[in-house]
């Protein structure tokens, strides 16, 4: 079984400019990625998808590879990493390298560890999974959750399950964008990483920081003051 890790790093992102390559502890974001990436051992080959030429000579001298480059069309909405991940695996076939795991890491949540990486896969195997996806659970209750009409008036979401007091529902659990594993043949095929049946990897909030915006990072750099303080 070989294991193909992408790590996707546009240069334009949207909300953040260049969060991608952003210090968090003295370190940018995409390094954090491919150190937890190569010091889990899983990897036969780590690549950083990018269009830009800065964010590539970075990622090289932190250990990943960056055999060819992002088309610009692939680094703008409304590409996603799912079609950046789908041209990886065929211009990686392309150049008659093929692999049967892919598995896909944002370098925007830092501080997923290497033993995550490791345990992921391992739960990905031992269920003969064809998607994986790491989760955290939600802070609030999706139940309750309203639609903002025109005019400012809301309405519930679920107007039968609204103000339902707590316990009455199992926890709910986000996507943290940590980790995805994926059965290549299966992910080409569904052209989505939200496929069923998904197997959760289940991550706990303090390594589910994901990174989107000024807050989340400041946010983040607390988060890590506090453990060095610990």
């Amino acid at each position: 079984m070989r294991v193909l890790g992408l790590i996707p790093a546009k240069g334009g992102s949207q909300r953040l400019a260049r969060k991608n390559v952003l210090p968090l502890g003295g370190r940018p974001l995409i390094q954090w990625a491919i150190e937890a990436a190569t010091k889990s051992g899983v990897f036969d080959k780590l690549l950083v998808s990018t269009e830009d030429r800065e964010i590539a000579e970075m990622a090289i001298s932190f250990g990943a590879q960056v055999p060819f480059m992002r088309t610009n069309d692939l680094a703008r909405d409304p590409a996603g990493v799912v079609d950046v991940a789908l041209h990886v695996i065929e211009r990686l076939r392309q150049l008659g390298e093929l692999f049967d795991v892919l598995i896909v890491m944002l370098p925007t949540c830092p501080f997923r560890s290497a033993s995550d990486i490791q345990e992921a896969l391992r739960l990905f195997r031992k269920n003969d999974a064809r998607f994986l996806m790491s989760v955290t659970r939600s802070d609030h209750n999706p139940y309750n959750a309203m639609n903002l009409e025109e005019g400012g008036w809301l309405n519930p979401c679920f107007p039968d399950l609204i103000g339902s007091k707590p316990g009455r529902f199992p926890p709910a659990f986000r996507a943290n964008g940590a980790i995805h594993v994926l059965d290549i043949p299966a992910f080409e095929a569904s052209r989505s990483y939200y496929t069923q049946p998904l197997l959760a990897y289940v991550m706990p909030p303090e390594r589910s920081v994901d990174i989107d915006s000024a807050i989340d990072l400041k946010m983040a750099e607390a988060l890590l003051l506090e453990i060095k303080n610990d």
